[in-house]
């Protein structure tokens, strides 16, 4: 299994009208793990509207489609989730989706003031596809992050209460 599956199970998905958020192996051999989580394709706001049904039509839609698979493992267990409520922001249109959300962004090293982590405001993505940046909003300051120097990101969930 390679990245050739990941774009594969990405245009199938949209096919079915949900977008593939990020693909995980793990498990062993002689019982591997994929696990899915995706999100509606073309959704926007911060709750995704995955439902228990929608996960079971695309787990049931991509077990026939890998079993169609000459390379697909034998045994495998599949699991597919929503992205959850801290989705990770994984494809460059995501920071455009989610832009004016609260985000926490992981350094591969210092991102700001030495510190590998900050949270903030998403302004957006900008630049050009050599040297794209990630602004946020930390208080009164606009910070720009070079998204080659971020080993992930995420929304930042904050329970809405009714006071």
């Amino acid at each position: 299994m390679n990245n050739r599956l990941e774009r594969e199970l990405d245009e199938f998905l949209v096919g079915l009208g949900f977008e593939l958020v990020t693909l995980e192996r793990g498990g062993g051999r002689s019982r591997p793990l994929l696990r899915l989580r995706v999100d509606r394709a073309g959704e926007t706001g911060t709750r995704s509207g995955v439902t228990v049904g929608d996960c079971s039509l695309v787990s049931r839609e991509v077990t026939a489609f890998l079993d169609e698979r000459a390379d697909a493992p034998d045994g495998y267990v599949l699991e597919v989730s929503s992205p959850g409520v801290e989705r990770p922001l994984v494809r460059e249109t995501d920071y455009a989706r989610f832009a004016g959300e609260t985000i926490r962004v992981h350094g591969f090293g210092p991102i700001w003031k030495d510190e590998r982590q900050v949270e903030g405001e998403l302004v957006g993505l900008s630049g050009s596809d050599r040297q794209l940046t990630v602004s946020i909003r930390l208080g009164k300051d606009e910070v720009e992050i070079p998204l080659a120097s971020v080993a992930k990101a995420s929304l930042v969930y904050r329970p809405e209460t009714d006071l």
